[in-house]
């Protein structure tokens, strides 16, 4: 484990930076397409009966859908981020029925759930061969996607494909419908509306860089994009499990990547490293106001919030969940299928 990272990222065995070997899936990707990569990897060469993710729904594409990929067209049919809500544990127990292991993709919120399951039933636990998540700011609620979609001049009626990211790094928003095709790029999309409708479960999260997966990824923002620049993945190896599928996609041809050193990850991630550092000022403030606050153990919160956060963000950390308290109104007791989605 790299000690200097653990207190604020959690087990990290090995970083590496580089993108999927074949071209069709790094140009998709929404990060040099290292996820996709290394599911098929999983797929080809691991015989993996299948792969768990999400991807756009055919039919409704404003929505996403949980599918099991068993081959290289399925897989490369949901490559690329969505920023919307899904839940990807729906579909466990296509892992649990499989012949041999699956490998499962999610957010770090989605993998951390799989880890509880595991912990309580053996035989997925056995059939889980693999697990890779996702960097993650949070989920949009669809509200966010719908909003965007009306600055785009996108009729969600007639809706036909939404992609958020991918073909090229970062990529851009593109919308088709009926009549029209729009794009916008990812800092107007995710900067300029969607990161504004992310969830409240989101604000209070400690784990954003997948710290319960066996392999992480997320974008190496360390350095500037260049305009022809197909897709970087930075790469986490939580675990030997990990380490080990990494090194031999690697040897096998389907992931081109080197090792870089430890200081990449928080210059690439400022925003989730002061985001997890605030979240300590954030449970204080629901505590101190006796809204219902979740419980964590064994991350360290209090000590990344007084080393990392300078003090006009500390304070901000506090009073601007006390405002969130009572715009959002966590003081009352919510109808939970009436919020699911604000």
């Amino acid at each position: 484990c790299i000690d200097s990272l653990y207190g604020e990222w959690g087990p990290v065995l090995k970083i590496y930076e580089g993108y999927a070997v074949d071209k069709e899936i790094r140009y998709k990707g929404s990060s040099g397409g290292g996820i996709t990569a290394l599911a098929l990897y999983c797929l080809e060469r691991r015989k993996f009966s299948g792969v768990l993710h999400v991807k756009m729904k055919d039919d409704q594409p404003l929505l996403n859908e949980t599918i099991f990929s068993q081959t290289k067209e399925d897989l490369v049919s949901g490559a690329g981020s969505r920023y919307s809500p899904a839940s990807p544990c729906d579909g466990l127990e296509k892992v649990k029925e499989a012949e041999s292991q699956s490998l499962v993709i999610g957010k770090p919120c989605d993998i951390a759930g799989v880890f509880n399951v595991r912990c309580d039933d053996s035989v997925l636990d056995n059939k889980v061969g693999l697990t890779i998540a996702c960097f993650c700011a949070g989920t949009p609620s669809t509200s966010g996607t719908m909003k965007m979609l009306e600055k785009m001049g996108i009729s969600q009626d007639t809706l036909r494909t939404l992609r958020y990211r991918g073909h090229g790094w970062p990529g851009v928003t593109q919308a088709i419908d009926d009549k029209s095709k729009s794009e916008i790029t990812y800092e107007q999309s995710w900067g300029g509306v969607l990161q504004k409708y992310r969830q409240w479960r989101c604000y209070i999260c400690p784990d954003h860089a997948g710290e319960f997966a066996d392999i992480a990824v997320g974008d190496p923002w360390y350095k500037d994009v260049a305009d022809d620049d197909l897709g970087q993945s930075l790469i986490l190896a939580r675990t030997k499990q990990g380490q080990e599928i990494i090194d031999k996609a690697i040897a096998a041809g389907y992931l081109k990547a080197r090792e870089v050193d430890s200081g990449i990850l928080p210059r690439s991630q400022v925003n989730l490293k002061n985001t997890r550092a605030a979240l300590w000022g954030r449970l204080f403030a629901l505590k101190m106001l006796g809204v219902p606050t979740p419980g964590y153990s064994n991350f360290g919160l209090f000590s990344s919030w007084v080393e990392t956060l300078p003090l006009k963000m500390k304070i901000k950390s506090i009073l601007g969940t006390v405002k969130r308290i009572f715009v959002k109104k966590l003081y009352k007791k919510q109808d939970v299928y009436s919020s699911l989605d604000e």
